[in-house]
């Protein structure tokens, strides 16, 4: 008997994580600096990302050059009040834990999921967004190359995978 509610369990489990949210689906290649150029034809460092109800960003891999001022706009283009699906983008330091984050951006309603005194950890941040909402912040993308991650720290999002790359590079001249 059971083995029998243990292999139903397993049954349900299997189809319930079968159901349930996908890898984001290659809709366009991936931002990258080196690809969009300003009238001068140099590397962009300006990006649009959007996020929506199926708790993804349409970008996972955005690089920046190295050291360079970045100017960033997130659109929340979804329908769901921000209270039950806001959406923000916060950007880590290279050698911090995302679930270290996330354990404390939890508890941190109050302050739209944004921990206080974890400032050291984010590289910069939106603001927490409800549907139509944008939010553009600039930042310097730091100097060492290396995969720094984002996410949206509303919480549950980044464990479905609301989470994407900032490729830091070196620009060759």
């Amino acid at each position: 008997m059971r083995h029998t509610i243990s292999i139903s369990i397993f049954a349900i489990l299997i189809a319930f994580t079968a159901c349930g949210p996908q890898p984001p689906k290659a809709e366009s290649p991936p931002s990258t600096a080196a690809k969009t150029t300003n009238a001068a034809g140099k590397p962009s460092t300006t990006f649009e990302l959007t996020a929506g109800d199926n708790m993804r960003f349409n970008k996972g891999l955005i690089e920046v050059p190295a050291g360079k001022e970045i100017t960033l706009t997130l659109t929340n283009i979804g329908n769901m009040p921000k209270a039950q699906m806001g959406h923000n983008l916060v950007i880590l330091d290279l050698k911090r834990k995302p679930q270290a984050f996330m354990a404390e951006a939890s508890f941190a309603k109050e302050t739209d999921y944004i921990p206080a005194g974890m400032d050291d950890w984010m590289i910069a941040h939106t603001e927490l967004l409800g549907p139509g909402e944008s939010d553009t912040i600039t930042f310097t993308a730091p100097k060492i190359p290396g995969d720094y991650e984002f996410l949206c720290s509303f919480t549950g999002h980044y464990a479905i995978g609301m989470k994407g790359i900032m490729r830091v590079v070196v620009e060759v001249p």
